[in-house]
């Protein structure tokens, strides 16, 4: 018998426009995270936050954004993925201007929450739009290519961006960038990409959000509390609250007949290879990227803009090197291009792990070999995730994908951080100031009012212990990533190039459901 094969119709000038315009969304979320650290200093002097108001600006961002990504994209497979895009860009740009101008702590932490809740929606809702309008599986991963190095051009120039506005303007204005961002979202979106949505998909489990929202939001503080504080009983507690509102969540969608998350997805061997492999990947990077840009600011003095300058280059190749890997699985399985990218990740974190106290250059040369070589990860992982889900629950496969990198890096800064901490604190010499033994900013902070002898007699021992702690921890990411690579080459071995046409379903098979696409 005869076997016919599918060709799916290639997109056109319009859908690699919409692309473009799906691309700035995401460069501007992942600029958002990193741009407010730096204004953190000028918001204190402004606003005069307590150490509790101070962490829940920085923190409820993300907070909101981990705890409604799934519901968000559940929702945008129902009533339209373009329709939840436009809805998240009006919340995220009003929201970053009222917290611009906000006149209090309380404000601006309510109008942070806000932009969580407009990147929730947006995040999920840019991939699985790409997903739909880019059917040929050479240019579906050409496109998520692009998408995965829109993430690092977001981190890559928020410390430049945060930078230049800080030096040049107060602190809202490195808030205010997302305005015009998010306008040009909401003029361009309809002209250049069509709405999508799963036809027949069934109502909302209204109980089934709270759920999921009570299953992150927990466990997602936990992991910053671990992270902060180490081990102590508010992580513990939120942790665990978190995974048993996991456990109900999972039984309830194993009831339903339209779950909010199918969770029956992780059954499938490529969606779950691939998530875990994405998610060994981020926990290893997230916590030596910390440790990496305190080195440079705190161990080799410079500042955030000079940071951003130094980071530059390797986000440069990270974005090349996107664009490059689905060129490349197209004629080499998968499992093949994510080991040899890992293995220059793993070179990377060995690198680090020589790295003296000051040796900025070994520094560097470690984390220009470690930062492309995620990116055949990033790129191919999340078109995997994609491509193994069923048309009509993009929505929630991308959801749980950005979901898993929010998770990874959380995990990453609580693991790898802690562990360079506890370094840190065991090499530290007995006799210095009690904040020199905690941390290297509380060692710069107690320096300040010392001779310069004294001083250094506590930054030096604080900096090579620093280093030390940073050594540790990429020793274990160099670990972290090698089990990526074995996770990849084990269950994804049998993926072949995405270059290699699939056969048609056979008629008894039943066909996944059609995307509605409305203009």
């Amino acid at each position: 018998m005869s076997v016919s094969v599918q060709t799916p119709a290639r997109a056109g000038a319009r859908e690699w426009l919409g692309l473009s315009v799906l691309l700035l969304p995401t460069v501007l979320l992942f600029l958002a995270m990193t741009v407010l650290f730096l204004a953190t200093p000028e918001i204190a002097a402004d606003l005069s936050p307590g150490s509790g108001e101070l962490l829940w600006i920085n923190d409820i961002y993300g907070f909101m954004m981990a705890g409604l990504l799934v519901p968000m994209g559940t929702i945008g497979d129902r009533i339209g993925r373009r329709r939840i895009l436009m809805f998240g860009a009006a919340a995220f740009g009003l929201a970053s201007l009222a917290a611009a101008f906000a006149p209090n702590v309380e404000l601006l932490i309510a109008a942070r929450a806000v932009m969580g809740v407009g990147a929730a929606a947006v995040m999920p809702s840019t991939l699985s739009l790409i997903s739909n309008m880019f059917t040929d599986a050479r240019q579906r991963g050409t496109a998520i290519g692009l998408w995965a190095a829109s993430i690092s051009v977001g981190v890559a120039v928020g410390p430049l961006v945060g930078g230049l506005l800080l030096e040049s303007f107060w602190w809202g204005a490195a808030l205010l960038i997302g305005v015009p961002v998010m306008a040009l979202v909401l003029v361009a979106a309809p002209l250049a990409v069509s709405e999508y949505r799963a036809p027949q998909a069934g109502g909302l489990d209204w109980v089934s959000i709270p759920l999921s929202i009570a299953t992150l939001i927990p466990f997602v503080y936990g992991i910053k509390e671990l992270a902060k504080h180490g081990v102590n009983g508010v992580a513990v507690a939120t942790l665990a609250a978190g995974l048993v509102f996991g456990v109900l969540f999972v039984r309830r969608q194993l009831r339903l007949e339209n779950p909010l998350l199918d969770v029956r997805l992780f059954g499938n061997r490529t969606f779950s290879g691939a998530l875990g492999v994405f998610l060994l990947s981020a926990i290893a990077l997230g916590g030596v990227y910390l440790l990496f840009t305190q080195y440079l600011q705190l161990v080799a003095g410079l500042s955030a803009l000079e940071t951003g300058l130094r980071i530059l280059p390797a986000a440069l190749a990270l974005v090349a090197v996107s664009m490059l890997s689905p060129v490349i699985a197209r004629r080499v399985r998968p499992a093949y291009v994510l080991a040899v990218g890992t293995a220059f990740s793993v070179a990377g974190y060995l690198v680090l792990t020589q790295v003296d106290a000051p040796g900025e250059a070994l520094l560097l040369t470690g984390f220009y070999l470690l930062y492309p070589g995620i990116a055949p990860t990033m790129a191919l992982t999340t078109n995997l995730v994609i491509g193994s889900a069923p048309p009509e629950k993009a929505g929630a496969a991308s959801a749980v994908n950005s979901t898993a990198s929010d998770l990874g890096v959380a995990l990453g800064i609580a693991l790898l951080g802690s562990i360079g901490a506890a370094v840190y604190r065991s090499e530290m010499p007995s006799g210095v100031p009690e904040e020199a033994a905690d941390t290297l900013p509380g060692a710069l902070a107690a320096a300040e009012g010392l001779s310069a002898s004294a001083a250094q007699a506590v930054l030096e021992p604080a900096r090579v212990a620093f280093t030390s702690g940073l050594n540790a921890a990429a020793l274990v990411a160099a670990v972290l990533a090698a089990g990526s690579a074995l996770l990849a080459l084990t269950l994804l071995r049998r993926l072949p190039p995405s270059g290699t046409p699939s056969p048609a379903p056979a008629a008894e098979e039943k066909a996944p459901e059609p995307v509605e696409v409305v203009a």
